[in-house]
């Protein structure tokens, strides 16, 4: 059996990881997953993996699925309003079709 979903993916720096976590816990997300992320956008590359003094300068990406459309754009409106004037991050909304739905 599969289900609808919205998946909404943030990238954005990792001392953001505890505000955000907040908020899509706050927003009715059932959960989200979090990965290392590196690459190369508007303010330069960005690394993971590379060693350095703290990695609180890296980059994560989050992976939310939401059981609609809405609890994903009221997560990333909050996330951006709140973060992406002043740090780099960037979020995007993809459908999705979750399997074994009834764990989601």
């Amino acid at each position: 059996m599969t289900q609808k979903a919205s998946k909404l993916v943030i990238v954005t720096e990792k001392v953001l990881l505890k505000k955000i976590a907040k908020i899509i816990d706050e927003a009715g997300a059932t959960g989200y997953t979090v990965v290392d992320a590196g690459g190369k956008g508007s303010r330069n590359v960005r690394s993971s993996g590379q060693p350095s003094v703290s990695d609180n300068f890296s980059n994560i990406k989050l992976e939310i699925l939401t059981r609609n459309r809405d609890i994903a754009v009221k997560i990333s409106d909050l996330v951006a309003a709140q973060f992406f004037d002043d740090y780099s991050g960037i979020a995007y909304i993809c459908e999705a079709e979750v399997l074994h739905a009834h764990k989601f």
